[in-house]
């Protein structure tokens, strides 16, 4: 994965937040699927939308574990935290 920078006018990050937030998602996951779903024209592929099966992390402290380094590896570092 990588990744890039994006400016977006205050309405518009107002909005993706607001979407995100009724989707219980994290902005970055919502983005992610908005751009796939423009470049294949409408196509998206299904992906969890709920915190509860790992699209987002939360912001704080985190032990690196295995899955190091997790500000690359969130999403693995964030399914092992739920395996303990």
């Amino acid at each position: 994965m990588k990744r890039t920078l994006v400016q977006l006018d205050d309405e518009t990050y107002r909005k993706l937040r607001q979407q995100a937030f009724q989707q219980e998602r994290s902005v970055s996951s919502l983005v992610r699927e908005l751009v796939a779903q423009g470049l294949e024209g409408g196509a998206v592929r299904r992906r969890p939308t709920r915190v509860s099966q790992f699209s987002s992390v939360r912001a704080g402290r985190s032990r690196q574990g295995r899955v190091s380094p997790v500000s690359e590896k969130h999403d693995q570092a964030l399914a092992a935290a739920f395996e303990k």
